[in-house]
C-alpha cells in the first residue's frame, strides 16, 4: 500500500473560530519539514465576527498561509502590514524570534464574509533556526500555474512536473495545489515524504478513498496516482525528512532548552511588539 496513514483531524480554536488540524498527529509528527497543518473554515461569518487573532510570538520557524476564500490582515513585528487574499502566499520566518497577530481589515469586518484556506509551519533547519526574522509575500502571479496530465496545478513551494517556485525555501520543501475534475488522474511528484490532503471532493489511492478533511500520508519515497472519483481540491505538501522537534503553545525548535527561553521572554515581555497592534497579546497558556 502506498498510504502509511489516513488522518482525521482534531478541531481547534483560533480565536473565535474553530480549524480542523492534522498536523502533528500521533501517528507521525512532520512531513517533510512540515509540522503544523491547519485548514480554516470554510466559515462564513457575520458583520463583526471573524477571525481576531492576537499577537503572538513564534521560534525556529517559518509560517506559510494561503487563502482559497477570504481576507486575513498580516502585522509582525518588523512592521509588516500585509492584506493577504486568495492566491497570494505569505511567508513569514521566525527565526530568533517574531511577534505577529492575524485580524481583519474593518471594511471586511464590517460585513459578511467568508473564510477558507490553510495555514502550515515549517521546521527551519538547525543551521537556520536562529536565522534573522523576515517577511515574505507572494502575489498570485508569482506562483507558477500550469497544467498537468490536464490538471491545473499551483506551484507554491519546491519544484514539481519541470517547474521551480520563486518562494523562499530553507530545506527540501514541497507545497502544491491541484484543481482536478471527475476522472483526472495525477502522479505525484518525488519526495522523500509527501501527503495529500482533499480540500474539497474525493480522490482514490490504489484502492483507498480519500475523502474531503482527510489527509493521506504515503510511505516514504513513494509515488502514487490520485484519481478523482468527482471534482476535487488538494493539496500536496512533502520533502525531506528531518529530525524531531519539540513543540509547546507556539514554539518549536530543536531543543527544549530554547524553548524555555522563549517562554521566560514572552512573560517578561520580551519579544518585539507589533507596530499599530500593541495594546493587546496572547498570554502564555
Amino acid at each position: 500500500m502506498a498510504i502509511k496513514y489516513l488522518i482525521r483531524p482534531k478541531t481547534k480554536d483560533l480565536g473565535g473560530f474553530h480549524v480542523r488540524r492534522f498536523l502533528p498527529h500521533s501517528e507521525q509528527q512532520m512531513v517533510g519539514p512540515w509540522f503544523f497543518f491547519d485548514h480554516m473554515g470554510p466559515a462564513t461569518f457575520d458583520a463583526g465576527e471573524g477571525i481576531n487573532v492576537r499577537p503572538h510570538p513564534h521560534i525556529n520557524l517559518a509560517t506559510v498561509t494561503y487563502l482559497f476564500e477570504g481576507e486575513i490582515l498580516h502585522r509582525d513585528s518588523l512592521g509588516s502590514y500585509q492584506a493577504i487574499v486568495p492566491g497570494d502566499l505569505n511567508l513569514m520566518v521566525a527565526g530568533k524570534g517574531i511577534t505577529h497577530s492575524e485580524r481583519e481589515r474593518d471594511e471586511i469586518n464590517s460585513m459578511p464574509h467568508k473564510l477558507n484556506g490553510l495555514q502550515l509551519w515549517h521546521a527551519l533547519p538547525e543551521k537556520d533556526e536562529e536565522t534573522t526574522p523576515a517577511f515574505h509575500h507572494y502575489k498570485a502571479d508569482d506562483i507558477p500555474h500550469f497544467s498537468e496530465a490536464g490538471v491545473d496545478v499551483d506551484l507554491m513551494m519546491g519544484s514539481a512536473y519541470g517547474f521551480t517556485s520563486p518562494v523562499k525555501i530553507f530545506a527540501d520543501t514541497l507545497y502544491l495545489k491541484a484543481k482536478m475534475k471527475k476522472g483526472d488522474s495525477l502522479s505525484t511528484p518525488n519526495s522523500e515524504q509527501l501527503a495529500i490532503y482533499v480540500v474539497s471532493g474525493e480522490v482514490k489511492i490504489e484502492d483507498k478513498v480519500v475523502s474531503a478533511y482527510e489527509m493521506a500520508i504515503l510511505e516514504d519515497k513513494q509515488v502514487a496516482t490520485l484519481y478523482a472519483s468527482q471534482d476535487s481540491l488538494i493539496a500536496i505538501v512533502g520533502g525531506e525528512k528531518m529530525p524531531k522537534r519539540y513543540i509547546e503553545w507556539n514554539f518549536v525548535s530543536s531543543r527544549t532548552e530554547r524553548i524555555e527561553q522563549a517562554k521566560q521572554d514572552w512573560q517578561g515581555l520580551r519579544f518585539p511588539k507589533v507596530p499599530g497592534d500593541e495594546e493587546e497579546y496572547i498570554p502564555l497558556p
